[in-house]
């Protein structure tokens, strides 16, 4: 069990499924949050999602007994980010949006202040070059929901410091999280290996060997797999599995990257996962 933390604030770019889940998971371990949205819609959506998930993770027992959640403080002015001691990017997967978003986020905060992008398929190198201080950048691979699992993948640039990866480490073991440390490349390893895999089991469905429900069967009852492909890809949601298939594909031209038509179909149809109700499967209200 890690220590009651101290002196943490911790800046949330984007308030989606991933950045939502972040900030659960850190109010849950008593850690004030920031939440940067680009409106006061998103946020009053952010906020009931991040509540949702916080009590949903109290209730299963999974976060440390006995501690008052976090301060939960939201805002549309990425300049109020100058106070936090760490800021993680979970924006959409777009090379333009997240450039925007990191530029203007390394300009607000403190030197020293590591910068952690949630990206799940353009490499650090890359995005480097999009801040003011590239040793301050680093990569971390949350897996949703992020309160309940507890290995996070960790992702180091050429430029990365050994201080901004020791502050990542600490900040992850506040949290409870095991972190394993990767070197930098397009997905990393768990979006490179998992990512395809999914666009592969789309794509069998798409061509008509079998179902859904027959894929995701198949992969849990022979494979192992603890929800099936399909299931996975609606809580990721497919507009962002998409987007990092995209991204991953443009980088390494490996034909299993690039999204099957199956899969653009339905983010086309506005179906794209658990956060619209529909994807591969129907869901209810949450």
């Amino acid at each position: 069990m890690s220590e009651e933390p101290t002196g943490h604030l911790v800046a949330i770019l984007g308030g989606g499924v991933m950045g939502s889940g972040i900030a659960a998971l850190v109010l849950g371990h008593g850690i004030p949050v920031l939440v940067v949205d680009i409106d006061e819609e998103t946020l009053e959506d952010a906020r009931a999602r991040i509540m949702h998930q916080l009590r949903h993770a109290q209730l299963m027992g999974v976060l440390p007994a006995g501690r008052a959640p976090g301060e939960l403080v939201t805002t549309v002015a990425l300049s109020d980010v100058v106070d936090a001691t760490a800021v993680i990017e979970a924006v959409t997967e777009s090379p333009e949006v997240k450039a925007k978003v990191l530029a203007e986020a390394s300009a607000a905060v403190r030197p020293g202040t590591p910068l952690i992008t949630n990206t799940s398929g353009i490499p650090i190198s890359e995005m480097a070059a999009w801040t003011q201080r590239p040793e301050e950048l680093l990569g971390t691979h949350f897996m949703n929901p992020p309160f309940l699992i507890e290995m996070v993948e960790v992702s180091r640039g050429p430029q990365t410091s050994e201080t901004t990866v020791e502050a990542l480490v600490a900040l992850l073991t506040a949290l409870n999280r095991r972190s394993v440390l990767v070197q930098d490349a397009p997905g990393f390893v768990t979006s490179r290996l998992l990512h395809p895999m999914i666009n592969t089991a789309a794509r069998i469905v798409g061509e008509g060997t079998a179902t859904v429900e027959a894929v995701d069967e198949l992969m849990e009852g022979c494979l192992g797999h603890p929800t099936g492909p399909l299931r996975t890809a609606d809580m990721i949601g497919l507009d962002n599995l998409a987007d990092s298939l995209a991204a991953l594909y443009e980088r390494t031209g490996a034909e299993e990257c690039k999204p099957c038509d199956l899969l653009l179909a339905k983010v086309r149809d506005g179906e794209l996962g658990r956060k619209s109700g529909r994807g591969f499967y129907a869901y209810g209200k949450e």
